[in-house]
């Protein structure tokens, strides 16, 4: 490479970083299209629509009826935010709160009256006409208009299936006869309905008659059937002009395939639960950390430092551009998550910065250091991150809510630092070379250590996670639960547990219609009556983790708290009294299942055990050894382990934070775990036939050690500048991460090598 040709590398890419960062600031023209304010925030930072539907008809549905609607449900509502919230509401009731959302109206017009499908023949028992077309809709497609009433159908035996025949509903492409895509509805009925629609279709399949989907009032579609169906599985095609109208003819199955259907009964648009202060802080935790980090990469590693810092800072700009292009919803934890992987992202670089200075150590020119470090670090590289791409992959299909939602972030952040470290940083580096920058004291030069008998001291290490893993267990299942203000192995939060929802009309004691969020709640209470309201009410019904929520346009204030008892409820309303002078007849307070549902978390759980099967498969297709594939799943389970000790010891509230927590540690531990094995790989193919198994793990972890310090100490200072800097709940996810980090960091050090050893010794008996 020119020096000419250097300065340009380095200008042009000093130049993106900038034009990317001014965009992220200022956007494009007026509107200021594509800026960070654009991003799409959750109901904690800009609160949303909150709808509460009521259960119809003449019998009150059962609680495992009302349990699969609010599944249900929550799959339709996932199209406007993977975070958007369902949950019960006493008896009968269903809340739906949609972050980002203004018009309520419009949610309803989509949503229609949930649990109201029907698919009807096309002529009644009589030979009269169930449905004639009257037109045409305004996008063109044929009108049609029931000629008889649901109950005259119904009477009639005209409707073949109800949506509660209807197992699931997916929009997708094929292709036609002309070999052009087609995107179709896929509908696979349950038993019952498998019967009634084989019955129907073998009738119309003769004449290719129609048969209508009508849903909340109007014709959804109205396919021709030209075949019978007898297997449950239907193909809707050939009215769909994009991917976009499937999705909403699927979504609008799914919904109507509730089995309770559900009218509207009061629908709001609700401020944030947090509010601007929370987003403020963790910006600046986010600054902070980013400039300790970049400090900590330019001491240590001098000119690679410098090129990790200009790629680090394009990191941070593509990926809040890329958030908002790809429309992804950010909550707070969110916004911590990515605070979290700018500490992360400089994990690629910190093992070719290592390997640059293991090259320069044996004599070659750092022209020649920098060629050969990017190709023996690349095998570690994509094998870390490919794992925890994996891992997302899963987590972002199979999982649900919040979940999906981190497995999307995750997956940008994973493949943007690949991208800034492989060919940013590498460009760099070979830029500085180019213009002179060449001695090789700028880019230091590894130190010979005698490698640490780590293997030696295996049966320490292993003793004290054991007992580390026994103590927890030993808190969960009998400590937490006779413990008075305890009573649970961990401290499950209403995202778990469910709660009590309060909502309090201040009347004309408070003048709230134009405050928005609960930080301007709380400083306006603070000013006028001299009390900080959340903070009282939260030591009164002993719930550290209360969401105060805003109702915009009147007087109304949510609280959402763990389950109170009638005495906690009575304490509460006469602080409301006392202090307030809020009419205590006016406090409307009910039941709340939790926002996490038991199905959601069986899908979790469910995820990660499918997703540490699949990291399992590619470790030992990737390694030729099943035996680090099993060490790195064992590694990680100690690590989630560990950290549920700590969360039943500090006994830190459980919410969906802890959710978010795990996953970050799962995706952590795994990348550092694999970088460790790279290394014994390495070694394995240099000793040859008769490997010292022993020697091989010791010098492995020794020469690795130093980037798993350094990373672990890049990531760490992110999350201690969260804790300094965030709100009580960014707080509740920064500590017991901080705990996972150090514990990852152990784990890959001290034990990952060693369980690889043992089980290789173990099949072995005769190598030592």
């Amino acid at each position: 490479m020119s020096k000419k040709k250097g300065f340009a590398i380095i200008a042009f890419i000093v130049a993106a970083t900038i034009f990317v960062g001014v965009m992220d600031i200022f956007g494009l023209g007026s509107s200021k299209t594509g800026s960070a304010k654009e991003i799409k925030l959750g109901l904690d930072l800009a609160g949303g629509v909150s709808i509460t539907y009521q259960a119809v008809g003449e019998e009150a549905p059962s609680g495992q009826d009302m349990d699969d609607t609010v599944s249900k449900l929550k799959k339709r509502v996932e199209g406007y935010s993977t975070e958007a919230v369902v949950y019960r509401e006493g008896a009968d009731r269903i809340n739906v709160e949609i972050p980002g959302a203004t018009d309520p109206n419009q949610i309803l017009k989509d949503l229609g009256k949930p649990g109201s499908l029907y698919f009807i023949k096309h002529y009644g028992s009589d030979g009269t006409a169930n449905y004639v077309q009257v037109g045409y809709k305004e996008d063109g497609s044929l009108d049609y208009d029931l000629t008889k009433s649901i109950e005259e159908l119904e009477a009639d035996g005209s409707i073949v299936c109800t949506g509660s025949d209807v197992k699931s509903a997916q929009a997708g492409s094929q292709k036609d006869n002309m070999n052009n895509v087609e995107y179709v509805v896929h509908i696979v009925f349950n038993e019952e309905g498998t019967k009634k629609f084989a019955e129907a279709t073998t009738a119309a399949v003769a004449t290719h008659d129609t048969i209508m989907i009508y849903y909340d009032g109007d014709d959804a579609s109205v396919p021709a059937v030209n075949a019978a169906i007898t297997d449950g599985s239907a193909i809707i095609s050939g009215s769909m002009k994009d991917f976009e109208e499937a999705e909403r003819l699927a979504s609008t199955i799914r919904i109507g395939g509730l089995k309770v259907e559900l009218a509207e009964l009061r629908s709001n648009v609700v401020g944030a639960s947090l509010g601007q202060e929370a987003i403020s802080t963790s910006l600046l935790a986010g600054l902070v950390g980013f400039i300790v980090v970049v400090i900590l990469m330019v001491a240590v590693y001098y000119v690679c430092g410098v090129t990790s810092a200009l790629a680090l800072a394009l990191y941070v700009a593509l990926e809040i551009m890329l958030i908002n292009g790809f429309g992804i919803t950010l909550t707070l934890p969110g916004i911590a998550g990515i605070i979290l992987s700018i500490g992360m992202a400089v994990d690629a670089n910190v093992i070719i910065f290592a390997r640059i200075r293991e090259e320069l150590q044996s004599g070659k020119t750092v022209e020649s250091s920098i060629k050969v470090a990017y190709s023996k670090a690349m095998s570690a590289i994509l094998d870390g991150n490919i794992t925890t791409l994996i891992a997302a992959f899963v987590l972002w299909i199979m999982g649900s809510g919040s979940i999906k939602g981190f497995a999307q972030t995750l997956t940008l952040g994973i493949c943007l630092s690949m991208f800034t470290a492989v060919v940013i940083t590498k460009y760099l580096l070979r830029a500085f070379v180019a213009i002179g920058v060449s001695n090789t004291k700028l880019y230091g030069v590894a130190k010979t250590r005698k490698p640490i008998d780590f293997i030696g001291k295996k049966h320490i290490y292993m003793g004290i996670s054991g007992a580390l893993i026994a103590l927890g267990i030993v808190m969960m299942l009998f400590v937490n639960k006779g413990v008075a203000g305890r009573g649970n192995s961990l401290n499950f939060s209403l995202d778990f547990l469910g709660g009590t929802q309060t909502t309090v009309n201040f009347g004309k004691v408070a003048s709230l219609e134009n405050i928005n969020d609960m930080q301007e709640l709380t400083n306006y209470m603070n000013d006028k009556f001299g009390v900080d309201m959340v903070s009282d009410i939260e030591k009164i019904v002993g719930d550290p983790n209360v969401i105060v929520t805003k109702v915009q346009g009147n007087n109304e204030v949510i609280f959402k708290t763990v389950t109170l008892s009638a005495e906690l409820r009575e304490a509460m309303d006469k602080y409301l009294e006392d202090t307030f002078g809020v009419d205590v007849e006016s406090i409307r307070a009910e039941s709340i299942s939790s926002t996490i549902s038991k199905e959601a978390q069986r899908e979790t759980i469910i995820a990660l055990i499918v997703a540490c099967v699949c990291m399992l498969i590619y470790i030992w297709f990737r390694f030729k050894d099943i035996r680090f594939g099993a060490s790195s799943v064992i590694a990680l389970a100690h690590d989630v382990l560990v950290t549920l000790t700590f969360y039943s010891l500090a006994y830190i509230s459980v919410g969906s934070t802890f959710v978010a927590c795990m996953l970050t540690i799962v995706g952590y531990s795994i990348n550092a775990t694999i970088v460790v094995f790279d290394r014994i790989r390495e070694k394995l193919h240099e000793e040859g036939s008769r490997p010292n198994l022993k020697e091989i793990v010791n010098s492995a972890v020794t020469q690795t050690l130093s980037r798993s310090i350094f990373t672990s100490l890049t990531t760490f200072v992110m999350v201690v500048a969260l804790y300094i800097f965030g709100v009580s709940s960014v707080k509740e996810f920064a500590l017991p991460l901080s705990v996972g980090i150090l514990c990852g960091t152990y784990s890959s050090v001290c034990l990952a090598g060693s369980l690889w050893y043992m089980l290789r010794t173990g099949f072995k008996k005769k190598q030592q």
